[in-house]
């Protein structure tokens, strides 16, 4: 899996220049500009790796520096201060990027490893785990990779990729049944249609109306198998709320089609990244 680096390199650029605003004081007035230094990223937790090509951007954004990558994105560590990839390059150069390159792969890796939890808690039914765009403003793009190599699946980019109606459109537009006729309206024919329902009383109405998807809010695991018997296949059947790992497989077995869980990018912690120089003369 492969992501083009003109969709991150000028959020990475933005970064590095938020972080060294005029100079980086200490490095500037510790470090000999023409020292070398050698230092490996290591995994000091389990983990699923992501971002690999993002610190690599970091790096030689900054200056003189090469990597040697050992571990590509996607890639199951098991901690333990395994090693990522090696940096060899100018001393300065290395520290300037530090702080930029690790948050990227912390904050990538955490939330490809939540990823990989739910998919794994759910494997054995027919439901996919997406996420939703409760993501980091300026890093959508790359949280939702992140999920990608986690194992799994995107909801919608942005407002103009879908129809997504929900209860506050169901109220202003005075009901389910005028949102989903405005939408058919409105939306090019390629765009799907797919309406939130809080119970099951609104699923005919819903389906009477066209919906191509719907999803079910908030719904116990008993709820969403009526929903989804009722339904028998003549949309798709999302759930979502109240998701965590310890309620997802339920949700799963109810046999819904998707779950979203927005956690995967709101909540996940970072992953336990480091980064070392090594003594003075090491390969």
């Amino acid at each position: 899996m492969q992501l083009s680096r003109l969709a991150f390199e000028t959020t990475v650029r933005n970064a590095l220049i938020e972080d060294i605003g005029s100079g980086d004081i200490t490095t500037l007035s510790t470090v000999n500009p023409g020292a070398k230094a050698s230092a490996v990223m290591l995994a000091k937790s389990p983990l699923v790796l992501c971002g690999v090509e993002i610190v690599v951007a970091a790096f030689q954004l900054v200056g003189d520096v090469e990597c040697q990558i050992l571990r590509t994105d996607g890639a199951h560590l098991s901690g333990g201060k395994e090693t990522i990839l090696v940096v060899h390059g100018a001393a300065a150069s290395i520290l300037t990027a530090e702080r930029v390159a690790l948050n990227f792969l912390q904050r990538l890796s955490g939330v490809a490893t939540i990823t990989s939890n739910f998919v794994y808690a759910v494997a054995g039914t027919k439901a996919r785990i997406v996420d939703t765009r409760k993501t980091t403003p300026g890093l959508r793009v790359l949280e939702k990779y992140a999920v990608r190599v986690g194992g799994g699946a995107n909801h919608r980019f942005g407002l103009a990729d879908g129809v997504l109606i929900k209860d506050n459109h169901i109220v202003a537009a005075g009901g389910i049944t005028n949102a989903i006729e405005g939408a058919r309206k409105y939306a090019p024919h390629t765009l799907c249609i797919e309406v939130e329902v809080k119970g099951l009383d609104q699923i005919d109405e819903a389906l009477a109306a066209g919906a191509d998807t719907i999803l079910l809010d908030n719904m116990s695991p008993a709820e969403l198998r009526t929903a989804v018997d009722r339904i028998a296949g003549r949309a798709v059947t999302e759930a979502s709320g109240g998701v965590n790992l310890s309620t997802v497989r339920a949700i799963a077995e109810a046999g819904v089609d998707l779950i979203s869980v927005g956690a995967l990018t709101h909540s996940a912690p970072a992953a336990d990244i480091s980064l070392d120089f090594l003594p003075e003369g090491s390969d």
